[in-house]
């Protein structure tokens, strides 16, 4: 496959940001695609990345950060245990957390390193066993036992859900996984079982398939930030 222009990467990106409300920030997914693919959608004035693959994120961070120290990584897919401490460094959010002990061990390591890394919560609402994530009430208690103990949760701050939808041609079974997140987050906010509740304020939630849905339900006046993880740099590619 040829190399892309950087005009047809950056037509890419200004075609979905025209239509994001000033609440949404797009997460531009940089997975499989080279480093100067990033360079490219960087001039073009993209500063948000998502990597899912450990080794290529940090090999990514390594070429690019002393000449461009201000793009923002995100990691957002499948992240093991003993391939945080790669990243705890430098992350700028991790917002696929899906257990507590992958929670714990990003408390952990940003102890380590003296940072305090974000994270988004995974909220499991799509009807396939593929995606991952907290059930509603799992996250719930989690959040209570955070509550309870937060000098056991030192080196993280609570920014948010991140969840994903079926990936299915029923956009009325979309719009309810979305709902379902939107009703989740409400009730987080709502409660007592934050400590920062200032800090809650992130939803990341939408595809390059299902984007247009996920901000369809969103209030810009009750949420002020949200990321959208709705363009791949080349290629479409699975999430």
């Amino acid at each position: 496959m040829s190399p892309l222009p950087s005009e047809v990467i950056a037509s890419r990106l200004e075609s979905i940001r025209a239509g994001l409300p000033s609440s949404a920030r797009l997460v531009a997914v940089s997975k499989f695609h080279p480093a100067d693919y990033v360079v490219k959608a960087y001039e073009a004035g993209q500063r948000l990345f998502g990597e899912s693959r450990v080794q290529e994120l940090v090999g990514k961070w390594e070429s690019l950060h002393e000449a461009y120290p201000d793009i923002v990584w995100h990691f957002i897919g499948p992240l093991q245990t003993n391939k945080v401490k790669y990243i705890a460094p430098f992350i700028s959010m991790i917002e696929s957390v899906t257990s507590e002990r992958l929670l714990r061990e990003i408390c952990r390591q940003a102890q380590r390193v003296g940072r305090t890394i974000p994270i988004l919560l995974e909220l499991h609402v799509a009807q396939e066993e593929t995606k991952s994530g907290f059930a509603r009430s799992e996250l719930l208690e989690l959040l209570g036992a955070i509550h309870a103990a937060p000098e056991e949760w030192r080196g993280i701050e609570l920014r948010g859900l991140m969840a994903m939808a079926s990936n299915v041609a029923d956009e009325q079974q979309v719009e309810r996984e979305f709902a379902e997140v939107r009703a989740t987050f409400d009730a987080i906010c709502s409660s007592d079982l934050l400590l920062q509740p200032e800090s809650f304020t992130e939803l990341s939630m939408g595809m390059s398939g299902d984007y247009q849905i996920a901000l369809a339900g969103i209030d810009p006046r009750t949420y002020r930030l949200r990321d959208l993880r709705g363009a791949s740099l080349g290629r479409e590619a699975p999430y």
